[in-house]
């Protein structure tokens, strides 16, 4: 079995994580974007994501001889280890129901507020509670000023999907009346058309066939090609399901962390620590579980308006397939190299990966349009959030310590 041992073994690990926990959520709100449901895309992503534990337990957990203290991957599976395994379980729904969640909060909010503020909640309650678990290995004097520097970023994250969300709502007011009116029988219908009425749609097609990033034409086109339909519903929807995401994602690496190294002592004498790839195969197993049985049950009863689907059409859907898939290997690989780094380091430290937003904001503003086109308060808060991040994850790296062997 490969395992990491050296600091900066621990770090090389998170850097590789924080690229690919980075990226695959900007493939999945591509896809949403271009209106593939996001219950197809979700099972997709699920099946890859599951794999990639598979492959990382069946290749760094095997490689080298069984030792009694560390054994294997496949020595560790026939072993009586249950409380520790339903434990890693457990960080795997919770990691489930966040992901689940996100994917519909970046219709409403974008993908660079979401992933800032959720990141930043997993960092303030999630790394708090690795900090203790891990023995106090990390220098709490640099680690706790880092944790209150995230908190003020959730704070600007929220102000600035605020002032985004007023800026997107002055564009679309300066749209003729006729577009208006059209926007408002929308909200009192309830169709999944911001422009219901062809007329009206071929009527901002023909001044705005390729409307500019950022401009109230290139809002509808966007709401009309989407998935999720978001105009007429509340903001407070996007920040509900942020904030639910965050208090998820903050307790799945607590769990996986008791998990490793059994601090409550739930195994019995004489019997291993769960190592980290046999953990982290029943974490996946878990997240896999929880992903089948709620997005099958969206598929015949949808929320937020989505129209229904079923097993048949999921099967038959293979528009963007490919993408979702490549979403679940990266996904998985960077939760994998993550606990990784964090069973070397502390995983107080390793949740440095929640610096995550900076890639996924990268590819939100090159890729989306994120912001385009704001006012000069969206930007300033935009600016700020993303500054007190970068300092706070800074700060986190650099709380770093080593694991007592």
């Amino acid at each position: 079995m490969y395992v990491v041992e050296s600091k900066g073994g621990a770090i090389a690990c998170m850097f590789l994580a924080l690229l690919c926990l980075g990226t695959w959520p900007a493939i999945m709100t591509l896809l949403e974007r271009r209106g593939r449901l996001p219950q197809h895309t979700y099972l997709d992503y699920s099946i890859t994501n599951l794999l990639a534990a598979v492959i990382i337990a069946l290749t760094f957990g095997q490689i080298g001889d069984s030792k009694p203290d560390m054994p294997n991957f496949l020595t560790q599976l026939a072993q009586d280890n249950w409380p520790c395994v339903l434990f890693a379980m457990t960080g795997g729904f919770f990691l489930s129901l966040g992901n689940l969640s996100t994917q519909y909060a970046w219709a409403f909010v974008g993908l660079s507020v979401t992933e800032v503020v959720t990141s930043s909640i997993t960092v303030v309650i999630g790394t708090s509670l690795n900090y203790f678990l891990d023995d106090r290995i990390n220098n709490a004097k640099i680690l706790f000023p880092g944790v209150g520097c995230f908190l003020i970023a959730v704070c600007l994250g929220s102000a600035v999907h605020y002032s985004n969300a007023v800026d997107n709502e002055a564009k679309l007011s300066a749209l003729p009346d006729s577009y208006n009116d059209a926007l408002g029988d929308k909200e009192k219908t309830g169709s999944n058309d911001a422009f219901p009425n062809k007329k009206d749609l071929e009527s901002v097609s023909d001044h705005q066939e390729k409307a500019k990033v950022g401009t109230a034409g290139f809002l509808i086109q966007l709401e009309n090609k989407r998935a999720i339909k978001v105009f007429g519903k509340s903001t407070l929807i996007g920040l509900g399901l942020t904030f639910f995401a965050g208090f998820c994602f903050s307790l799945f690496s607590p769990a996986f962390n008791l998990a490793t190294n059994d601090q409550w002592n739930t195994m019995k004498d004489g019997v291993p620590h769960l190592v980290v790839y046999t953990a982290f195969f029943y974490f996946s197993v878990s997240c896999f579980v929880i992903a089948v049985i709620l997005n099958i049950g969206f598929l015949f009863h949808p929320i937020l308006n989505l129209p229904k689907s079923s097993f048949k059409a999921y099967l038959a859907d293979w528009q963007g397939r490919q993408w979702a898939l490549l979403a679940g290997l990266l996904c998985g690989f960077g939760n994998g190299l993550q606990f990784m780094g964090g069973q070397a380091a502390g995983y107080a430290a390793a949740d440095a990966v929640q610096a995550l937003p900076l890639v996924s904001t990268f590819w939100g503003v090159l890729l989306f349009g994120e912001y385009r086109k704001s006012s000069r308060r969206t930007y300033v808060l935009l600016v700020s959030m993303l500054m007190m991040f970068i300092v706070a994850v800074g700060v986190l790296m650099a709380s770093s310590g080593h694991r007592k062997t």
